[in-house]
C-alpha cells in the first residue's frame, strides 16, 4: 500500500506492508535509489505494519519493487504495473 503526502514541489511516499508478510527484512528498491537493496528498509510502525517514507519530486512517476530476505522480489499490488510497480507523485 502507498500513502502520499503532497507539498509544493515534493511528495512524501510511504511504502507500507503488513508486519510479517513476507517475513524478515524488506526494502523498497527503485529508480529513485538506483535500485540499491537496503537503501530504504521498511521499519515497524505503531500500528503493527512496516513502512518507509521516501521524498520524491512532485509530478513524477517512479518504478519500484520490494526486496525481501532470500532474494525474494515482489510488486505492490495496490500500485499496479508489471513487471515493476509504479508510483505517481501527484
Amino acid at each position: 500500500m502507498l500513502e502520499r503526502t503532497l507539498s509544493k514541489d515534493r511528495t512524501k511516499v510511504t511504502f507500507v506492508l503488513p508486519a510479517d508478510t513476507p517475513p524478515g527484512p524488506v526494502s523498497v528498491v527503485g529508480d529513485f535509489n538506483d535500485w540499491e537493496p537496503g537503501a530504504h528498509t521498511l521499519r515497524p510502525r505503531k500500528d503493527g505494519k512496516r513502512a518507509v517514507t521516501v521524498e520524491l519530486p512532485s509530478e513524477s512517476t517512479h518504478s519500484f519493487r520490494y526486496l525481501a530476505a532470500g532474494d525474494y522480489w515482489f510488486n505492490d499490488e495496490s500500485a499496479g504495473g508489471d513487471p515493476k510497480a509504479v508510483c505517481c507523485c501527484r
